[in-house]
Formats: structure tokens, C-alpha cells, sequence
């Protein structure tokens, strides 16, 4: 139970940290982050319950206000600006990414590549749904800011935290991730 509270706010605090990473593009409302990488790997490390719970909190402690959102940002306004749906999607891709590593889905290149694609769709799609409606766009306009720009850095980052991942499983120390 310890150990289960100390990852859950391990998982709050490294997407804290990775959330730091972070870079507007030129007339893009959402920014570039370190936070798919951060979901990605925190999922595959502790699993969907643990990984869904940190992930809760850490979109909690961002709405009451302390800094933890990209570029120290917090509160309602992020999660609720244009940026929102993503952080709908961290929790869906969170998830999937948990309860395929749970199943052992992480444990070949192939299969974990398919995961982390399938998980950053997943982040994608609230996030354009998000963005079109919150800025009254066209589905086109939504998926040309909110994920042609991301795609190759999004891949790199999956790479990242794949690359990351027999260490973070060591750091861990649960082969079983609930």
C-alpha cells in the first residue's frame, strides 16, 4: 500500500517535471511538452491503476494551483483552454498503455511500438475534438495545429520512453504492474 502511494505520486510528480519540457510553436495555442513521453513511460512502468491514479492527481494538484503544467502554468484555465482535451487523452492513453503492460504487451519492440502509436492516437483524439469546438475550428484546421505539428516529436518521444523503459521497470521493481 505504501509502495502503491509512493508510485502513484512518483507518477504526479515526474509528469510535473516532464510538463517543464516545454515550447509554443509559432501561432500554435498548444505547446510542445515532454508530457506523452511522461505518459507513456509512467504507464508502462506502473500499470493502468497506478498510472490513471498519478495521472489524477496530477491534473489535480495543477487545478488548485501549484505550477505543474507545461511552462509552470495551473488551474482551471489550462484544463479547461484549449489545451484541455489532451489531458482527457493522457488519462484514456494512460490506460492503454497500463493494461497492455500489464498483459505483457510491452515486453516486445513490436507490440510496444504498436501500444505507444495506439496510446498517442488516443491523446490526439479528444485533443482535437477539444480544440476544434473550444476555438469553433473545422476538424481540418483542429488536427493541422493540434497534431501534424507533434507528429515526428511525439514519435521521438515514444521512442524515448520505450528506450527507458527496462530502467524505469528496474527503478520500479514490479514486473507485474497493476
Amino acid at each position: 500500500m505504501v509502495r502503491d502511494v509512493a508510485l502513484v505520486v512518483g507518477v504526479a510528480a515526474f509528469m510535473s517535471l516532464v510538463a517543464q519540457v516545454s515550447f509554443h510553436l509559432p501561432n500554435n495555442p498548444v505547446p510542445v511538452t515532454g508530457q506523452t513521453f511522461g505518459v507513456l513511460l509512467s504507464a508502462a512502468a506502473v500499470g493502468p491503476f497506478r498510472g490513471l491514479a498519478g495521472q489524477l492527481l496530477y491534473i489535480v494538484i495543477g487545478w488548485i494551483g501549484l505550477p505543474v503544467f507545461a511552462g509552470g502554468t495551473h488551474g482551471w484555465s489550462v484544463l479547461s483552454g484549449g489545451s484541455g482535451g489532451y489531458f482527457v487523452g493522457f488519462l484514456l492513453a494512460t490506460l492503454l498503455v497500463g493494461w497492455h503492460a500489464r498483459h505483457g504487451i510491452d515486453r516486445r519492440v513490436d507490440t510496444l511500438v504498436g501500444s505507444f502509436l495506439l496510446a498517442t492516437a488516443l491523446i490526439y483524439i479528444p485533443g482535437v475534438w477539444w480544440l476544434a469546438h473550444f476555438y469553433h475550428w473545422s476538424y481540418t484546421k483542429a488536427i493541422s495545429t493540434g497534431v501534424a505539428p507533434f507528429i515526428l516529436g511525439d514519435l521521438l518521444k515514444a521512442l524515448a520512453a520505450g528506450a527507458l523503459l527496462p530502467a524505469a521497470w528496474k527503478l520500479v521493481g514490479d514486473r507485474t504492474r497493476r
